[in-house]
């Protein structure tokens, strides 16, 4: 067994070995249950003490994939929905919105709640947001924006991606110091004003707005404050007006690699042009800060 690094963290060749030997030797709980032993076993936390046990699964599965331990076959559950979204039936789309941004307010952010919530606004990502609807990766908050009980835009924030050369050299860290310090970076993963709603200057004032209330929700439900937002945009389909608007900063492009893409085989593809917005003045020096990260740090 060798060492392995995975969302910050480098397991010793032991702790390996024991994942090998848990997968093998309590098949019978299901992967899911697994996971979540592995991180009891090995104390792998969110800084509120929420275990890993997503990425934790996402490590096992790659382990698996490269032949280092065996995974009992999925379980078929009923009730827990599709990976993906069938959208392959048309659906009606609703009276155009066509006015001013102020005319739109007040707006109302609110987290996704409820199996039928989230249903919908997952076949409405899968639908209309070109990357689709995918399981999310790690920590993330799903909202609606909303106007009236009218749906107007989905926001995904996520974890944020391992490495990216332009965002880590504008921060000015080092490795050490962006592995202790990366939970406090925050990734728009999916930002989809919906195709009826045609309200110029209405994405600049969401990504506005957003920004002051995730530094609240993130602390509430992962227990630390975000110091800084990042987002990648495709160059090709879209300008970035809304970003540059909302006075987030272009730092470079991606060298087009996914963020699980660890054996360089997607070089060059799908390259995205890099935005980031600090949610404090001070929040270089502080993703700097070679100290342990408390979870409760302050704003």
């Amino acid at each position: 067994m060798t060492p392995v690094t995975f969302c910050g963290r480098t397991f010793t060749a032991q702790e390996v070995e024991l994942m090998r030997v848990m997968a093998h030797d309590y098949a019978g709980l299901g992967v899911t249950e697994i996971a979540r032993t592995v991180c009891e076993l090995l104390e792998w936390k969110r800084p509120n003490g929420g275990l890993k046990n997503h990425e934790c699964r996402q490590l096992l599965e790659r382990l698996a994939a490269d032949g280092v331990l065996r995974l009992p076959a999925l379980r078929k559950l009923g009730g827990t929905g599709p990976r993906r979204m069938d959208v392959s039936m048309p659906s009606g789309e609703p009276e155009p919105v066509e006015c001013a941004a102020s005319a739109c307010e007040p707006l109302e952010l609110a987290l996704v709640a409820g199996p039928r919530e989230s249903r919908l606004w997952r076949e409405q990502v899968e639908r209309y947001h070109y990357l689709g609807c995918r399981v999310p990766f790690g920590a993330h908050l799903r909202y609606w924006v909303r106007n009236r009980d009218r749906e107007l835009a989905c926001l995904l924030w996520t974890s944020p991606a391992w490495k990216m050369k332009p965002r880590d050299v504008w921060i000015g860290w080092s490795d050490q110091q962006r592995q202790r310090n990366l939970q406090l970076i925050v990734n728009q993963g999916r930002f989809l004003i919906l195709p009826w709603v045609r309200v110029k200057g209405l994405a600049s004032k969401i990504l506005a707005w957003s920004a002051r209330q995730i530094t609240q929700d993130w602390q509430s439900h992962y227990g630390h404050r975000p110091l800084l937002l990042e987002t990648l945009v495709d160059a090709h389909r879209f300008r970035g007006t809304c970003y540059r608007a909302a006075n987030w900063i272009y730092v470079g492009q991606t060298t087009g690699r996914g963020r699980m893409d660890r054996e360089h085989k997607a070089d060059g593809q799908a390259i995205k042009d890099i935005y980031l917005y600090p949610l404090v003045r001070d929040a270089r020096p502080r993703l700097c800060d070679s100290t342990r990260v408390h979870p409760s740090t302050s704003i």
